[in-house]
């Protein structure tokens, strides 16, 4: 629905490889279109963990030093990260926790 041909010979690759996605890993009982359970596992995958892959997210873009710990500096310098973060309830947890 995103793509319109318009006179376009050749798709763009994004729409061949969301293509290949649906039919591949999206569309689970090949009736051409996702249903709602097919919709969930795409959206919310149950062998995501979002809280980790956020955790990881926070020290990717924040260990400066990339020791693989933050410090008090390395957390400040980012605060705006930490603090849009669902991960620290919204910077919430920067208030009530010591560590940090």
């Amino acid at each position: 629905d995103m793509y319109s041909h318009d006179g376009d010979v050749e798709e763009p690759e994004w729409v061949k490889t969301e293509r290949e996605q649906f039919v591949e890993f999206r569309d689970k009982n090949r009736d051409g279109k996702m249903d709602k359970e097919e919709t969930k596992d795409w959206i919310l995958p149950s062998d995501y963990d979002h809280a980790e892959a956020e955790a990881r997210h926070l020290v990717y873009e924040s260990d400066q030093n990339k020791d693989g710990k933050l410090s008090r500096e390395e957390i400040v310098e980012k605060y705006d990260l930490f603090v849009g973060s669902q991960a620290t309830d919204f910077g919430e947890a920067l208030v009530r926790h010591d560590e940090f």
